[in-house]
């Protein structure tokens, strides 16, 4: 087996694999004795049938196959140990490659174009200079955190007054016939309405105002009109059986109880942030501050790498790309992509593509890598952002713990989150190698960037 590569320009090369019959005459005769063994062919036992016959049944198919193995793994091989940086994969070459006759055994030859990653260099110095917009934290973002705080951790409590909108409505549902309680009909004894939930305003209407031991007599088919999984669940039967229901039902009410906000006290203090971690309301208010300021720290960084993606790009100077390869690949791989939407698209791809060979180049001067503990720690990270998107924050370890490992199971959730550890580890370098000049800046400010990014890209 011989491979060798010949450079055509700095980004485009002809990789050569020469096979010799002694390469995979070994691997073909093996292949062909357990496929011998397990032939079911008319006529001979499994194992019996003349190895003459197998050979010129299957031996062009097998022959190929190992061929075509022994070809990939020498190319992954040697791009592996001569450590090449390419771009996309392998493609045949269409100049030099002849058609493969695997009817008899022989010498091989196989061309193939191969791109490389064009090099680049950077020079970073601390005259380089670089907005990080910090978001200021103001009382009003702080007072609204709280008072979703409040709405988390509130309950529902029983009351004696007329029910309103958003009360929790708890009653006997029966089935009404001739306006009377229908004999062996639908009895529901733990039914629960919330008017507001309610499509229809009459139907609405008759249970505000309502109190214990009220009996409403409501249309269920007009009060959630369209809604068949809504019925059923009130109805406590099969969704297939709602659209023979009857249309009257009485509505007993046994209780209501309203949604009471959480007090400001040591109760909310001690569920939001844990037992004892804060002990009277201007802890808990700087420790709100603190969390709004660490959940927009993340936003801070993405900004401040956009910034210094223009800076980057303009020190790694007019970088060289195999354009013609780059496109034969995209074509070849993407089933969806015709030639007219790849020059549409081939300069966004370019440009992402630049700015990933920068930041693959930065992470290799800097010695950057992702070890287990990054990537734990970056899904608990994660898990904890999407907990506490809906007010869950004092969360045990070992739950988060449990719902990051389930993340990392997953293949996509595993690379996006590489690939975010990754740029983390590249913001931190970049923060020590250029002058980062801080500037407090409101959110609407700070939003006010990316709308005018969405204006461009609209454009």
């Amino acid at each position: 087996m011989n491979v060798s590569l010949t450079n055509v320009d700095s980004v485009n090369a002809i990789l050569q694999i020469n096979v010799a019959k002694a390469d995979y005459q070994e691997k073909v005769d093996n292949s062909l004795k357990n496929f011998r063994k397990k032939a079911n062919i008319p006529g001979f036992r499994p194992g019996t049938v003349p190895m003459g016959m197998v050979k010129k049944m299957y031996g062009k198919s097998i022959l190929a196959e190992e061929i075509n193995k022994l070809v990939g793994e020498s190319l992954y091989n040697y791009i592996q140990e001569n450590k090449l940086n390419v771009l996309g994969e392998p493609l045949p070459n269409e100049e030099k490659q002849q058609a493969i006759d695997f009817a008899t055994e022989g010498d091989y030859e196989f061309f193939f174009d191969i791109a490389l990653a064009p090099e680049i260099k950077l020079s970073l110095t601390k005259k380089d200079k670089i907005p990080y917009y910090k978001i200021d934290v103001n009382q009003e973002l702080v007072d609204k955190q709280i008072e979703s705080y409040k709405a988390n951790y509130g309950k529902y409590d029983k009351v004696e007054e007329g029910a309103k909108e958003t009360d929790l409505i708890r009653g006997v549902i029966k089935e009404l016939e001739d306006g009377k309680v229908k004999e062996n009909g639908i009895n529901v004894e733990s039914g629960v309405v919330m008017p507001s939930y309610m499509k229809d305003a009459e139907e609405q209407a008759k249970f505000v105002g309502t109190k214990a031991g009220d009996v409403v007599k409501f249309n269920p088919g007009k009060a959630y009109e369209g809604n068949e999984t809504e019925i059923a669940s009130l109805l406590h039967i099969d969704k297939n059986a709602v659209e023979a229901i009857a249309p009257e039902f009485n509505f007993e009410v046994t209780e209501i109880t309203r949604y009471k906000e959480a007090e400001l006290d040591q109760d909310l203090f001690d569920k939001v942030f844990g037992a004892g971690t804060v002990k009277d309301a201007g802890e808990f208010t700087e420790k709100v501050k603190e969390i709004i300021s660490e959940q927009f720290a993340p936003d801070s960084d993405y900004k401040f790498l956009l910034d210094a993606k223009g800076l980057l790009e303009k020190k790694a100077g007019d970088i060289q790309f195999p354009d013609a390869f780059l496109k034969r690949w995209l074509l070849t791989t993407g089933e969806e992509r015709t030639a007219e939407s790849l020059d549409n698209d081939f300069p966004k791809i370019i440009e992402d593509l630049k700015f990933h060979l920068i930041k693959e180049q930065i992470a290799k001067d800097n010695n950057i890598k992702i070890e287990n503990e990054d990537m734990k720690a970056i899904a608990m990270q994660a898990a904890r952002a999407q907990f506490a998107q809906y007010g869950m924050m004092n969360l045990p370890d070992e739950m988060v713990e449990n719902y990051a490992n389930d993340m990392l199971k997953n293949k996509d959730n595993a690379r996006n989150l590489l690939d975010r550890a990754m740029e983390n580890k590249i913001i931190d370098v970049l923060k020590t190698k250029l002058g980062v000049e801080e500037k407090a800046i409101s959110l609407d400010e700070f939003r006010k960037f990316f709308e005018k990014e969405e204006e461009k890209t609209e454009a």
